[in-house]
């Protein structure tokens, strides 16, 4: 009798934490459509990069997006990615690297393919942050099942009217932090697939290196 009780218990007690898992996956699951609704996109954002305390830069970004396909523009260097191909050239090098990447250094280049990795290796829940600059948002936090990839834990907010993801923090397994930051968003622009593309003619002194 007393093993049943306390089973009932725990049950009673998992409620909130099952409704609250769900809840933050319905926002995942909501920002998610709404990204893959929107049609070209255009957004800044910064990076910043911290390593065991320590700030070791802020990166000014932006990036054009249709479906998987994207074009990210950097001081450094810009990529371009079609879907399968990716070309990035380095401005100080004057190279251009050719790579097939997989779906872990999409992530690393891209930041709206972290929007679905909480499809598989995540749990999911909701925290407390309630405004971010300024805004309602959902403080969605993900939190990594096992070790396979680099992620150990993302915390995310969303903005609770558009479900458009406003911060993104990734914590690395190596103790590392990006955090994310949206400066700017336009959805429901029109861009031909060309621009996804590089294209050689606009580099002619580019040094073509192909990692394929």
């Amino acid at each position: 009798m007393k093993s049943i009780i306390l089973a009932g218990l725990a049950g009673l007690l998992a409620l909130p934490v099952f409704a609250q898992q769900k809840e933050a996956r319905d926002v995942l699951d909501k920002t998610s459509a709404g990204f893959r609704k929107a049609g070209g996109i255009e957004a800044g954002f910064t990076v910043r990069i911290k390593a065991k305390g320590q700030t070791d830069g802020l990166l000014a970004c932006k990036i054009r997006l249709k479906g998987d396909k994207f074009v990210l523009e950097t001081t450094d260097a810009i990529t371009w990615f079609d879907g399968e191909t990716q070309w990035c050239y380095l401005t100080a090098g004057k190279e251009v690297n050719i790579s097939n990447p997989t779906k872990e250094e999409l992530q690393g280049i891209n930041p709206y393919a972290l929007l679905s990795v909480y499809e598989k290796g995540f749990a999911c829940t909701l925290g407390r942050v309630s405004v971010r600059q300024g805004v309602p948002v959902y403080e969605v936090i993900l939190t990594a099942t096992g070790k396979i990839g680099e992620i150990s834990k993302l915390t995310l907010y969303v903005e609770r009217k558009t479900y458009q993801p406003l911060y993104i923090l990734a914590e690395l397994n190596n103790g590392s932090r990006n955090e994310i930051t949206v400066t700017h968003y336009r959805s429901g622009l029109k861009f031909d697939d060309s621009i996804f593309v590089f294209n050689a003619s606009k580099y002619p002194r580019a040094e073509i290196i192909d990692l394929r």
